[in-house]
């Protein structure tokens, strides 16, 4: 018997872990739906790679969710979505290809007060001036100042997001943009899904009147309203099944993955595939 449409998982794929945060979004928002997540860890960062090899990896990586059966294919990555969502919705049509940049860059357009938002993200994202655009699009009287910030994807797939190493990364990166002047901005767009879990460290640097948002639970919003307006949404009771695949070091994705996931993982819980 064929499976309904409706009860089919929603997929999601990143680089790594950071996409697990959008997971996260998804699973509170959207408690009954199922949820199938591939973390590219083999391959891992995308953000120092160029857009053609992006690309690829992107391609390759929702192929395999595609494979499995999904209803909507959700790219739970900043760099693939600047460089690979149009790719993704002509290779898969008609299945639904969201990003997480345009929710990202209304939740930080609802955000700021003044007008004046940085926007973190990896090198990538931040050269191919996506949020940049996402935000003058809604807004085009927002100031926009935006920074790569190479070292957080590291530090946050190793399992590093406080204390002293990680807050002197963080002023690093950002205390210039954040030094108490009259137009410094009011408003942190965390412009990849790894950088939540470094959002107190942040905070320490940023001053706690500035608003740091990130894309996950805007994302988890716009996947609930898309599935709602096309009736797919799942009926089932109960909460939905969760499905971890990686393409490298099930022990390693479990035991930084649980980090992001906010519960207890374990390596066996996470299937290794290849690409």
């Amino acid at each position: 018997m064929t499976q309904p449409q409706c009860t089919l998982p929603i997929g999601i794929f990143d680089s790594g872990m950071g996409g697990i945060t959008v997971l996260k979004a998804l699973a509170d928002t959207l408690p009954q739906e199922n949820l199938l997540y591939l973390g590219d860890t083999a391959r891992l960062p995308y953000g120092t790679k160029s857009n053609d090899t992006i690309g690829r990896y992107s391609r390759q990586a929702a192929g395999k969710l595609v494979e499995r059966g999904i209803k909507m294919l959700v790219i739970a990555c900043n760099t693939a979505t600047s460089a690979a969502l149009p790719l993704l919705q002509k290779a898969f049509s008609p299945l639904p290809v969201l990003g997480v940049i345009e929710p990202g860059a209304h939740a930080a357009t609802a955000a700021t007060r003044s007008g004046s938002i940085a926007v973190i993200a990896t090198e990538a994202t931040i050269q191919g001036g996506a949020y940049q655009k996402a935000i003058h699009t809604i807004n085009p009287a927002c100031v926009v100042t935006a920074r790569p910030c190479t070292l957080f994807v590291p530090l946050c797939e190793e399992g590093w997001t406080e204390g002293p190493i990680v807050e002197a990364v963080c002023q690093r990166y950002l205390g210039d943009i954040f030094c108490n002047k009259p137009d410094s901005p009011d408003t942190l767009m965390l412009g990849c899904t790894h950088y939540p879990v470094l959002k107190q460290a942040l905070q320490q640097v940023v001053g706690q009147n500035v608003a740091i948002v990130d894309s996950a639970a805007s994302t988890a919003e716009a996947v609930a309203q898309w599935l709602a307006k096309h009736k797919l949404l799942c009926t089932a009771q109960g909460e939905g099944t969760r499905h971890f695949l990686t393409t490298d070091n099930p022990a390693r994705f479990a035991r930084t993955g649980s980090l992001f996931w906010g519960k207890h993982l374990e390596a066996e819980d996470i299937e290794l595939i290849d690409l």
